[in-house]
């Protein structure tokens, strides 16, 4: 990806979180781990950047309005409402709404409490 790709910033994207479960208690071997649940809306013209991997918070999200598109790997992926994608250890990208309405998405991805 581009140094100028590199040096997106977020704008435009409001993020709320839904739910947290502790999941060391949950499952061993989890301590210090956490699973969230955020819904994420992306207005029109927005970025949610810069640049940014899931080494060590991989993640699912689901699309419910709108139309978000995801840069990888230098291709361009549109995902509208029901359909979803896996942000694994693999997954490099940012995510931008072209479109006209705001796009919503349910994220949910395991991270290291604070």
């Amino acid at each position: 990806m581009s140094n100028e790709q590199d040096r997106l910033e977020t704008k435009g994207v409001t993020v709320k979180l839904l739910a947290t479960v502790d999941l060391g208690p949950e499952i061993e071997g989890m301590a210090g781990r956490q699973l969230r649940m955020r819904m994420v809306t992306i207005e029109p013209g927005g970025i949610f950047g810069p640049v940014h991997d899931h080494n060590d918070r991989p993640g699912i999200v689901y699309i419910l309005q709108g139309t978000i598109t995801d840069h990888r790997d230098g291709v361009a992926t549109d995902y509208g409402p029901g359909v979803g994608w896996p942000e694994d250890r693999n997954t490099r990208h940012w995510l931008e709404n072209r479109g006209k309405i705001p796009a919503v998405e349910i994220s949910v991805d395991i991270v290291r409490q604070n």
